[in-house]
């Protein structure tokens, strides 16, 4: 009997063998099935985060990218307006500089004219018609240069044509005789002064 008790004892510890081995395979299992879907649920948060953070980086690039193309349009813009008003300023400049030598000829007129007193009726004619002429130029922002004889020479606004003796002292280095008056338009040299300078 001692047999059959030790042989059902046997057993019986052999069922609670399997049975802890079953519950501590189910519990190895449950862990390993838990590690997997905690691992599982850190990649999907990993993926939304990154998805997330993909977007922000998109985002900010979109964002970077009007900011830049907004700048550069105000620039273009800027540059735009101001070109015009530099075409609107100096858009008539090589009309009047065609016209100079028509004022040119005026004022030839007018010294040929005040010479002779026989024709004081025309001189007062050609000078209503030169000073109209002379108003509406100006009112384009045609002005005559100052190259009167005496003033100092600066190249900026005079061309020396040639040097002679000066006739006096004071007039060496400077402006002896204006042959061509020099003109600026909105304050830029159309066209210089010829003058002769003395030495």
């Amino acid at each position: 009997m001692a047999t059959k008790e030790t042989e059902e004892k046997d057993i019986k510890n052999q069922q609670e063998e399997a049975e802890n081995n079953n519950s501590s395979e189910e519990t190895q299992a449950e862990n390993v099935q838990d590690e997997q879907v905690d691992e599982q649920n850190e990649v999907e948060e990993e993926e939304e985060l990154s998805a997330e953070e993909k977007l922000q980086i998109e985002v900010a690039e979109a964002k970077d990218k009007y900011l830049r193309l907004y700048s550069e349009f105000e620039n273009f813009r800027r540059r735009n307006a101001k070109e015009r008003l530099e075409l609107v300023k100096t858009a008539s400049a090589d009309l009047i500089s065609e016209l100079l030598p028509v004022v040119d000829d005026f004022e030839r007129a007018t010294k040929s004219f005040a010479e002779n007193e026989a024709n004081a009726e025309m001189l007062e004619g050609v000078n209503l018609i030169k000073n109209k002429f002379i108003k509406v130029l100006e009112s384009k922002g045609l002005q005559a240069m100052d190259s009167d004889a005496g003033i100092e020479f600066d190249p900026e606004f005079h061309e020396a044509i040639t040097k002679i003796p000066a006739p006096d002292e004071k007039l060496k280095g400077k402006v002896v005789d204006v042959v061509e008056k020099g003109y600026l338009l909105n304050d830029k040299v159309i066209r210089f002064a010829k003058v002769v300078i003395g030495e």
